[in-house]
Formats: C-alpha cells, structure tokens, sequence
C-alpha cells in the first residue's frame, strides 16, 4: 500500500500575492491576469505546456477535474505540482498501486484513548494528484467518485465535507496495460477535461536538459501568484459570464451531434453539455472576455467530450478514432454568427446574466460536473 502526502511548500512570507477582484466588471481583467502570471512562474519549472496548463486552469475556475493521459516522463507529475504552489494550494499526491485499499485515499478511524479517531487521508487538500489511476483497482477507483461528485467523504457512516476548492488531478499511461484497471465510463464522464502533453520541440527539450544543470529543483523558482480565496472569486466570475441562446444552442449541437455519428458506440451525455458550457465561460474568463464566442466552444470541445466517447468496434477496426469523430462532428456543426460584444441587446450583460448560469450549489451542476 502506497499513499503519500505530498505537501506543498508554504508561500514565503515576503511573497506578495496580487489582489484579485471578484467583481463582474473587472472580472476578466483578473482572469487574464491570472493566466499571465500563472504561464510566467509554471514555466520557470515546466517547459512547452501552454496548452495543457491552460486546459489545467480552466478546469479548475470551473469546477472540474483533470485527467492528464500521456507517456511516461512528459511532465505530467512536474505540471500539477508547479500549479499547486503558483496557487499556494495544499496538494496531496497518491501513487496507484493494485493494493492501494480506499482507506488510504479517504483515511480511517483508529482507537486511541478509549475512543475512535478519525485520521484524515490524503484526499483532504486542494489539490489531489493521483498517479497512475488505472493501476488501483476498481474498488479504490471508486472511492474517488463521492468525493469528485460532491465533494465530500462519507466514513464509517459520517459524512466530511472536503476543502474548497477541491480538484482531483489524475494521470494514467495510454500505452502500457499490463497490471491496470481501465477507467470506467461512469468515471470518465467526472472529469471535466482530457489533457495530453506531448512531447516537446527539441529547442524545449535541449531547455529542459539546461535547467536541471543550473539548479536541482526547478520548483524551487516558482512563486505563489494566487491563492484560494481568489481562485473561489473567480469561479463567481465564470459564472457570470456571458453565454448567448446562439452559443448555448452551438454547444448543445455539438454533444447531440456525437450520439449520432455512426463511428460513435456512446456520445456524450447532458453532463457533457454542462461541462462544455462551463468550460467555454471558464476559457472566455482567461482571455479577458465577459462573454463566450463560438470559438471558445470549440476549441474546448476536443478536451471536454473526446474522452467520453465509445468508438464502435467494427468501425475502429477500420481506423476510426474517437479523436477523428470529434473532429469531423466539430466540421459538420455550423458555428452560429456572432454580432460584436457592442452589439448585444441593450442591458445585457455578464451581471444580468449571472442568475441564468447554474450557481455553485445548484444539484444539476454538481451533478455535470462533479
């Protein structure tokens, strides 16, 4: 049995963590200052991952969780960690092994003084890294999923509720299967995004080798930029942002469009339409827009459905890919015109709109997006 608490260094003291605004009128602002800061201080340890750290932040400002799926020693591990401390969050991080039990993600009581006392797992924290997923077994697997869909951990007939906010960052190797435990769709569908690193261009990957010759742990560079409470703000903020009846009924054609397409065993679900919808505002909010464009949609779509679609096995035996649907569905579904932000009816706004986007605790969110 594996578990490690992987705690992540405390702020320095004289690190000064910027103000970020929670109002809708300077939300933006903040969102694309965030993603500025955050790209500057990650990439003092992490090198070539503007894209996938993008898809990291998104997923996070809106209250998703991550599967990171690449080969070994791409930076996967390396990414989550310099996230954590650039937000000065509490991260945790669990090795998945075949015996790995639950009570070493959830915790367990244990009898001192004539009384039981519950000792907290790894799962309490900001920020759970768990590696190599598919290598615990399906009954730790699940384990996973009250506290990905509620966020909260029922122990021994009490329930506790975790840390906010709570975002589970989780790896697993595409090409090697001996010994793991395929995710099932059921799980797959909790996470927000699919992210793939890659590997690097060979002017990064000669960087990556120079860094490590001019200081032993990178990490040691980065700087909080951040921290919780402005993290929470800012999900208030994407929240708020705009999403028009056009770009709504876009994102929804999109996730229709993927249980009819006949390379397609099983498409996305409703849940998939939320998670789209909350990501496009989430990647509206770091470029610094109060409202989401067609283009926001799709450019997130890859990384939010690819990964709960089923490709037919007569098709795939003849090449077909989940990859090479989510493309054609995305070429097939017109994008809606969009007028200029001036051109909004008059009073529309990310503020007025706030009471149509799903609030925080609203049980249709936490359920698309547990």
């Amino acid at each position: 049995m594996e578990a490690e608490v992987d705690v992540a260094a405390p702020a320095a003291a004289e690190a000064a963590v910027p103000d970020l605004p929670a109002a809708p009128a300077e939300g933006g602002h903040a969102g694309r200052r965030l993603w500025d800061d955050l790209g500057r201080e990650v990439g003092k340890a992490v090198v070539g991952v503007d894209e996938p750290l993008r898809l990291v932040l998104v997923a996070l400002l809106a209250d998703g969780h991550i599967l990171l799926e690449d080969v070994p020693g791409t930076g996967k591990t390396l990414l989550a960690r310099a996230v954590a401390r650039a937000l000065d969050l509490r991260t945790a991080r669990i090795q998945g092994t075949p015996d790995l039990l639950p009570s070493d993600v959830t915790g367990s009581s244990i009898f001192e003084g004539g009384r039981l006392r519950f000792v907290a797992g790894p799962v309490f924290t900001n920020i759970l890294l768990v590696d190599e997923i598919n290598r615990a077994t399906p009954r730790t697997q699940s384990a996973l999923l009250e506290a990905m869909q509620e966020h909260q951990v029922s122990v021994e007939g009490t329930t506790h509720v975790l840390a906010e906010p709570f975002v589970v960052l989780a790896t697993q190797n595409p090409v090697e299967f001996e010994g793991t435990f395929s995710l099932p769709q059921a799980q797959l569908d909790r996470f927000l995004l699919r992210v793939r690193i890659g590997y690097p261009a060979e002017e990064a990957e000669r960087r990556i080798a120079r860094r490590y010759r001019s200081e032993a742990e990178p990490l040691d560079a980065i700087r909080p930029i951040a921290d919780s409470a402005a993290i929470l703000a800012l999900r208030d903020e994407v929240r708020a942002v705009t999403v028009s009846d056009e770009v709504e009924a876009y994102a929804v054609a999109i996730v229709r469009a993927t249980r009819a397409h006949p390379d397609l065993q099983l498409g996305g679900s409703p849940r998939s339409s939320v998670a789209l919808y909350r990501a496009a505002q989430a990647a509206a909010l770091l470029d610094g827009r109060s409202f989401a464009l067609p283009d926001d949609v799709r450019d997130i779509a890859p990384a939010v459905l690819t990964h709960r679609l089923v490709v037919d096995l007569d098709r795939s035996l003849r090449g077909a890919t989940a990859e090479s649907a989510m493309a054609a569905i995305l070429a097939s579904v017109p994008a809606p015109p969009l007028a200029p932000p001036g051109d909004f009816p008059a009073g529309t706004t990310a503020a007025a709109t706030a009471s149509d986007a799903p609030a925080a605790g609203d049980p249709d969110l936490r359920a698309g997006l547990g």
